[in-house]
């Protein structure tokens, strides 16, 4: 029996090896592209910020909140993460934010926020981060009077570094 096991073994191998007659082929060219992806989410917002503590003689104590998080996407090197506010804040308020970086960039830190772009996370390379921190801090001078609760949108946008 052993011969036979043997023997069938090569018949199929020889069938299969064997190119069946008016066989045909065809070839088809596809084209593609994968265009520059820079995608960025937040999620969460920070509780209201209320300056409402002092100690005399020094200017009003400020209030750090979370700000939630963010994702990124990106396919490209050497991106950073901007941030502005859509208007000004009232004279004496500083409004500073700062994002956890992705593994491989720089986090600026804290960085005062105005109506004009500000670099807060730079050398960001292609990357699909998890959820990071924002974080926020509200100071004031002693100048400073707000009543009522006043906002701002802050705008964070990625962009391609010089």
């Amino acid at each position: 029996m052993t011969g036979t096991c043997f023997l069938r073994a090569v018949t199929l191998v020889a069938v299969c090896s064997v190119p069946r007659l008016g066989a045909q082929t065809a070839t088809q060219r596809v084209t593609f592209e994968v265009n520059a992806l820079n995608r960025m989410a937040v999620s969460g917002s920070p509780a209201p910020m209320v300056i409402s503590t002092a100690t005399p003689g020094v200017a009003p104590d400020p209030v750090i909140a979370s700000g939630g998080t963010y994702t990124l996407t990106t396919n490209e090197r050497n991106q950073k993460i901007v941030a502005a506010l859509d208007e000004l804040l009232s004279a004496g308020v500083t409004l500073e934010v700062a994002l956890d970086a992705p593994v491989g960039a720089l986090s600026a830190g804290l960085v005062p926020l105005g109506i004009d772009d500000v670099d807060v996370v730079s050398g960001i390379r292609a990357t699909v981060t998890s959820p990071l921190p924002i974080t926020y801090r509200l100071s004031a001078t002693e100048l400073a009077y707000v009543p009522g609760a006043q906002s701002r949108s802050v705008t964070f946008t990625i962009i391609s570094a010089p």
